[in-house]
């Protein structure tokens, strides 16, 4: 018997072909709705504009040429999927800035995930205020931070992440027989897992098709 690749689904989310591009932004919000999660992105200004993809991704652009792209993309989309609004922020990081998220996720649970291939890549997790718990995809699962940094570790393990801290001490010995393949096959699997283990949390495979639905589209506040 055979089994399914689990991160197969989230391949596209790695690599130069991205449809989102080489920055972007994942969250996912249970208990609230796409036009209370643009209000919340927009710090109340705006409850979104109904778009598509395209237009979306043309609103981003424009916004980080305008502002040299050290703001991001200064737009959101939001569809719903299931139970959960997904929000999409093209050229963004916000949503995975801790203290914006703190605020994003009063009241309800939001799990976040941003590539930056120019920084650093970020996946966290948040109830209702809180940072639950959260690491870098590349190169740090065993790294969690957060009020309950273990509390998805189950779902890493069947994704056959590395929870424990490495020995360092072995680490050296090992220093010359190090393998670039082994960095490579982490990298290329780092956003895969990310959104493996958001689709275990949340039920929702954030795949190509996603992007085909319409969606609610508006600014975001944080800079």
């Amino acid at each position: 018997m055979t089994t399914s690749d689990p991160l197969a689904p989230f391949q596209w989310l790695h690599g130069g072909d991205c449809l989102l591009g080489e920055i972007f932004t994942v969250a996912f919000f249970r208990g609230l709705d796409p036009s209370e999660v643009v209000r919340r992105f927009s710090r109340g200004e705006d409850h979104g504009q109904e778009s598509g993809f395209d237009e979306l991704m043309e609103q981003a652009t424009e916004f980080s040429i305008k502002n040299r792209g050290g703001s991001g993309g200064g737009t959101v989309g939001v569809l719903q999927v299931g139970e959960w609004s997904v929000a999409i922020e093209p050229i963004g990081w916000m949503a995975t800035l801790h203290d914006v998220l703190a605020e994003l996720s009063r009241d309800c649970e939001v799990l976040a995930i941003t590539r930056h291939d120019y920084a650093e890549d970020s996946l966290a997790y948040a109830i209702d205020g809180t940072i639950v718990t959260g690491y870098t995809p590349l190169d740090c699962p065993h790294l969690r931070h957060g009020s309950e940094p273990d509390r998805l570790n189950g779902f890493m393990r069947e994704l056959g992440m590395t929870l424990d801290m490495r020995d360092d001490e072995h680490d050296r010995d090992d220093e010359y027989d190090w393998d670039e393949s082994d960095w490579d096959t982490d990298y290329s699997a780092a956003m895969p897992r990310a959104f493996a283990l958001a689709a275990k949390l949340t039920q929702v495979r954030f795949i190509p098709e996603v992007l085909d639905r319409a969606m609610l589209v508006g600014p975001v506040a944080y800079r």
